[in-house]
C-alpha cells in the first residue's frame, strides 16, 4: 500500500493530466448525448402531436375506421365480381358467321347464317336469306350445340365455327 501511495505522490502531475483528459472526454460525450437526446425528443413530440394538433390515439382510431370502410368496400366489390362472373356464363360470347349467296342470282353474298352461343353452347342461330323479292329471316334455337330443326350447310358451318370459338375478345 505504501508503494502505491509513493507512486501517486511522485506522479501527481501526470495523474491530474490523465484525470483532466478523462473528464474532458466524458464532458464531450455528455454534450453529444444531450444533443442526441434533444433531437430524439423533438422527433417524438412531432410524432405525437402531428401538424394539426391531433394526438396519436386519434390518428390511429381514424386509420382503423378507414380500414373498416375498406373492408366493407372490398366485400361489396367481391360480391359484385361474383355476380358478374355468374352472369357471364349466360352471355353470348361464342359467335360464328357464314356469308353466302342464297339463290345464286345476286352478287355480294348478302345472305348470312349467324350462330350466337353461351359458354354451354346454348343460344340461337339466325339465317337471313336475301333474294330479289325480299329478305327472309329464320331463327333456330341451339341447345348444347344441337338444333332440333334441320340445318342447311351454311348454318352448320356457322354453328361449328361458334362451337369451336373460345369466346375470347380479339384485339
Amino acid at each position: 500500500m505504501t508503494q502505491l501511495t509513493n507512486l501517486i505522490k511522485d506522479n501527481v502531475a501526470i495523474l491530474c493530466i490523465a484525470l483532466a483528459v478523462v473528464l474532458i472526454v466524458m464532458l464531450g460525450l455528455l454534450i453529444y448525448f444531450i444533443l442526441q437526446f434533444n433531437k430524439l425528443k423533438k422527433k417524438h413530440e412531432a410524432f405525437l402531436t402531428g401538424k394539426d394538433g391531433n394526438n396519436l390515439e386519434e390518428v390511429i382510431l381514424r386509420r382503423f375506421k378507414e380500414i373498416d370502410t375498406l373492408k366493407v368496400q372490398a366485400k361489396t366489390n367481391k360480391d359484385g365480381i361474383a355476380a358478374i362472373n355468374e352472369e357471364m356464363l349466360s352471355v353470348y360470347k361464342k359467335v360464328g358467321i357464314v356469308k353466302y349467296d342464297a339463290f345464286n342470282e345476286m352478287g355480294g353474298k348478302l345472305s348470312f347464317a349467324l350462330a350466337m352461343l353461351d359458354k354451354s353452347n346454348n343460344g340461337y342461330l339466325i339465317n337471313a336469306m336475301h333474294s330479289r323479292e325480299g329478305c327472309y329471316t329464320y331463327i333456330k334455337e341451339i341447345v348444347k350445340g344441337e338444333s332440333y330443326i334441320t340445318l342447311c350447310d351454311e348454318e352448320r358451318k356457322a354453328l361449328t365455327e361458334a362451337i369451336n370459338c373460345d369466346g375470347s375478345v380479339i384485339e
